[in-house]
């Protein structure tokens, strides 16, 4: 099963970032969630959230996709964050899977990987989707790119990545697992 990297930080939209590591882990993927700064992290709704581990304690190369939750004071600190930047570069460099949600996109268009690509985001940090024209719809894939617009589109987001790695069955069992009609 595919290792996902799933980044948070003071800020991160915190429905976002457990919807993510929810499914995937229903998946049965290893998902390691990382704090870019050290010890329990302030969501953008003042929820606490601790990582599994810390930036500085990972190999980033030793996972397979890495998966961007959004809110927007947790992504401007992940524009700051340069060996986030690199990773996102690599990954796409190495054609493993990418994913974005909400002003997540905004820190795969500052790594240079969204140039010439079909991506969405969140419709309040469209204006700042300047190399792609946001498209309107819940989740977009391009390649190895998947990009989703918010909070209440990432189920299909996850669901999206679940589908396209693993199988549309194992997608749809889980759905089914948690009432969620797709």
């Amino acid at each position: 099963m595919p290792n996902v990297l799933v980044p948070i930080t003071h800020g991160t939209e915190e429905m976002e970032a457990v919807i993510i590591i929810d499914i995937l882990r229903r998946a049965q993927w290893g998902v390691i969630v990382v704090g870019i700064e050290p010890g329990l992290l302030t969501a953008s709704r003042g929820v606490r959230l601790m990582p599994d581990k810390q930036w500085s304690d990972i190999t980033p190369s030793e996972f397979d996709i890495i998966m961007i939750p959004g809110g927007g004071p947790g992504v401007e600190r992940f524009l700051k964050f340069q060996p986030l930047l690199e990773t996102i570069r690599q990954f796409y460099q190495a054609e493993k899977w990418v994913g974005a949600v909400c002003a997540g996109p905004l820190a795969l268009q500052a790594a240079g990987i969204l140039d010439g690509k079909k991506a969405t985001c969140h419709p309040g940090v469209a204006n700042k989707l300047t190399v792609t024209p946001r498209l309107d719809t819940p989740t977009v894939v391009d390649g190895h790119i998947v990009t989703s617009q918010g909070a209440g589109t990432t189920f299909d987001f996850a669901l999206t990545l679940v589908r396209l790695v693993d199988t549309p069955d194992k997608a749809q069992a889980i759905a089914n697992s948690i009432s969620l009609n797709i």
